[in-house]
């Protein structure tokens, strides 16, 4: 009898799948790492449109490459299952001695994913859970710096630091920056200054960059105490580079490394290496949120899926509806003890709403690829996630296949969900209001008007700007998160309300002007904006230019112009040129955070 089996024997070997796989995976590394190698010649050459362009395809390098991949897998004979559990058996040993292996293992997550639409996410199949620890070798760590000071002389120490981070760009006035420096370290640690305070900085080797700026990341040690430290350099029009600040808290460092920024451009050879030493830095941000943040969000995925199972075995609440008013487009839930909402498009949208499924995840595209300055929440995308039924509330249960039948599944003691986003959990704006006291709400205000002034700035222009599709953070900061009528403010038509010209237009019902569909009138944002006369007062009071036109048509003409507007990780009165007269006036910006 002949046992052969001609398919099977058509296809590849389990080796040469994985291998493969393997290829794909250092070609990509390979365009990461080269996109990330350019970040310094681009800040040095102020090359801010080239910086974003380069964010953008690497991000896209990941999506390109699986394609590549499964393409040539299938033209060398699709496997079947048995043939690719034998080439996820054999893939941990070729990855053995990778210095980032478990990005290894999440690429090979993604082409099985791809093969097999996203079905049967279980471990025979893909690495549910890390195959192999990350591998970090022993000896001198060779990510980190470090400036020891043992006769109290800090300010050489600052000084070596500048020198040994200099770039090709020459410093506009290196002295001045190392005092300032001096001065922001000493508010933080008022020991190392009229003593002979032993200690050391110490920093991480690679540079992180984003937009226009360049931060060198550390640490502050003086006996027992450590301090976070980050360096934020920028360059000047004159073609020079200068210390524009130093962040010495936790949650400094934290909204630098917001889930609503973009992605840092920091070469890391060895992402758990960096991981771990940042994690150190920021204790209250899980490992998921720091791989986002330096670019491998694909990574972050498989971190936060792992993350979130663990939790579900060591927790026991229910997945109950978000708080806040319901969406007319998304049904959004989440756990209570788990700071993340699930994000389904539902089946049918109501008329005023003129938008389709295909709109609202080009939408969330938009937003994982764009400049997100610090006011829109970074999302991951799920196909067919299973969490058990029995965490769910049935109310929320019962709530999902009334308006998301298409997306979610009963399966046994399993729910499926076909489609959805994570997002970071956030406060809605308008509960908040209504609990704040009277200085938080003058604060939060602030917030929002400068979140919408930033999008502005970033050329997002977010449609629907109720307080309900924003939320604030545990730094008190004022966030957007609903992106299905998002859009960029250069597509937008920003005009006046035309006077009426007889007194039936004057009392007419309907407007007695023509209205395009990309018209928009801001001189009628407070009616539909506040409910609440006082909180509309307010805000008028302290964003009122937001209300007219002419703001958004002038900022429209700076973006037409070629003009990336300044937006930092932190206020313009945090700045040393704020703070201690340095560098001149800080020039500013229309949408720039007060």
């Amino acid at each position: 009898m002949n046992d052969a089996n001609p398919v099977r024997d058509a296809m590849p070997t389990a080796e040469a799948i994985a291998r493969r796989v393997l290829d794909g995976f250092h070609a990509w590394r390979e365009t990461f790492d080269a996109y990330t190698r350019g970040a310094r010649a681009r800040f040095e050459a102020a090359a801010w449109a080239e910086g974003q362009q380069a964010s953008i395809e690497r991000i896209e390098s990941y999506g390109r490459t699986v394609t590549a991949v499964v393409e040539a897998l299938r033209a060398e004979g699709a496997p079947d299952l048995a043939r690719w559990r034998e080439a996820r058996a054999c893939y941990p040993e070729l990855c053995r001695t990778l210095p980032d292996r478990e990005l290894a293992e999440t690429f090979f997550n993604s082409i099985y994913c791809r093969l097999w639409d996203h079905r049967d996410i279980v471990e025979p199949n893909l690495f549910v859970r890390a195959a192999i620890p990350a591998r970090l070798d022993a000896g001198p760590d060779p990510l980190l710096r470090n400036y020891p000071v043992n006769d109290g002389d800090w300010g050489a120490c600052v000084g070596r630091v500048l020198d040994d981070y200099a770039f090709a760009t020459p410093w506009q006035h290196r002295d001045r920056d190392a005092a300032l420096m001096l001065q922001a370290i000493a508010e933080a640690a008022p020991e190392v200054l009229g003593g002979k305070t032993a200690g050391r900085l110490q920093l991480m080797e690679p540079v992180f960059y984003r937009n226009k700026g360049a931060y060198l990341v550390g640490r502050l040690l003086v006996g027992e105490r450590a301090v976070p430290l980050t360096v934020a350099v920028l360059h000047d029009e004159a073609g020079h580079v200068y210390v524009d600040n130093v962040l010495v808290t936790e949650d400094a460092l934290s909204i630098l490394f917001s889930f609503t920024r973009s992605y840092f451009m920091v070469e890391a050879p060895e992402p758990a290496r960096l991981v771990n030493y940042l994690s150190e830095l920021l204790p209250g941000k899980k490992r998921f949120e720091l791989y986002n943040a330096i670019g491998f969000y694909r990574h972050g995925k498989t971190e936060f899926y792992r993350d979130l199972l663990a939790h579900l075995d060591d927790s026991d609440d229910a997945f109950v509806l978000a708080p806040g008013i319901r969406g007319m487009v998304m049904a959004v839930f989440t756990l209570p003890s788990y700071q993340t909402v699930f994000k389904i498009i539902k089946d049918r949208f109501p008329p005023q709403k003129e938008t389709t499924r295909e709109r609202v995840m080009q939408s969330y595209t938009l937003v994982k690829m764009h400049d997100r300055v610090g006011r829109m929440a970074d999302t991951q995308e799920f196909s067919n996630l299973l969490l058990p039924r029995d965490r769910f509330d049935p109310s929320l249960l019962e709530e999902l296949l009334e308006v998301a039948a298409r997306n979610v599944e009963i399966q046994g003691d399993l729910v499926l969900i076909r489609h959805c986003y994570t997002e970071r959990l956030m406060t809605p704006l308008n509960l908040f209001l209504e609990e704040a006291s009277e200085e938080e709400i003058r604060q939060v205000l602030d917030e929002y008007g400068n979140a919408i002034r930033q999008l502005a700035a970033a050329n997002i222009f977010p449609g629907d700007m109720l307080l309900k599709n924003f939320g604030v953070t545990r730094h008190g900061r004022v966030v957007f998160y609903d992106y299905d009528e998002i859009c960029y403010l250069t597509d937008v038509n920003f005009r006046h309300i035309p006077e009426p010209r007889t007194p039936e237009e004057e009392m007419a019902a309907e407007p007695w002007y023509s209205v395009g569909p990309h018209d928009v009138f801001p001189e009628e944002f407070p009616h539909f904006m506040f409910a609440n006369p006082r909180i509309k007062r307010l805000f008028t009071e302290i964003h009122g230019e937001i209300f007219d036109p002419e703001f958004w048509i002038g900022l429209q003409q700076r973006i037409r112009k070629g003009r990336i507007m300044d937006v930092f990780p932190y206020r313009r009165r945090q700045r040393f040129a704020s703070r201690f007269g340095s560098h001149g006036e800080p020039e500013t910006d229309a949408a720039e955070a007060r």
